[in-house]
């Protein structure tokens, strides 16, 4: 685990509040990167500063087990145009720890790469601070049988 500092950030994206209760959260993300891919969210972000796309975990209602948000998006310069139906956050950044996940993203790399997370946490390796958590698309995603995915998991120090 690389420990890293993010600075602070913005992004403009589609948003849902989920839980990992029962299953939800994999079906409402699942829906909601259909959605966002779909109908062509990322050429509509103005400002954008990349071509990545973030999917960021925040406003926890305590640890992995509650309810929190998730916002799909790009990182933007500013949050002064935000087309409607799409929201802009922006984030204070901080003390991270960066992991990556690589292979097929339909062999479920990234639901896979949160369970070892949860059992770190579960097993006091893994100090987590739940502010912000997100994965990074970027370039080394583009090829879903074969992306690498990094994770970016906000910890206490």
């Amino acid at each position: 685990m690389e420990q890293v500092t993010i600075k602070p950030f913005k992004l403009i994206g589609l948003s849902i509040r989920t839980s990992n209760s029962n299953g939800q959260a994999a079906q409402e993300i699942g829906a909601l990167w259909n959605t966002f891919l779909g109908t062509q969210i990322p050429q509509q972000i103005p400002n954008k500063l990349s071509e990545e796309v973030y999917s960021l975990y925040t406003d926890y209602d305590g640890d992995h087990t509650q309810p929190y948000t998730v916002v799909l998006g790009c990182p933007v310069e500013n949050l002064d145009n935000i087309p409607e139906g799409l929201v802009g956050r922006t984030f204070e950044g901080g003390n991270y720890v960066r992991l990556s996940a690589k292979g097929a993203l339909a062999d479920g790399i990234v639901v896979n790469k949160w369970m070892e997370i949860w059992e770190a946490e579960k097993q006091g390796k893994l100090n987590r601070a739940y502010t912000a958590d997100f994965e990074v698309f970027g370039a080394k995603a583009q090829n879903p049988s074969d992306a690498e995915v990094d994770f970016l998991i906000a910890i206490h120090t």
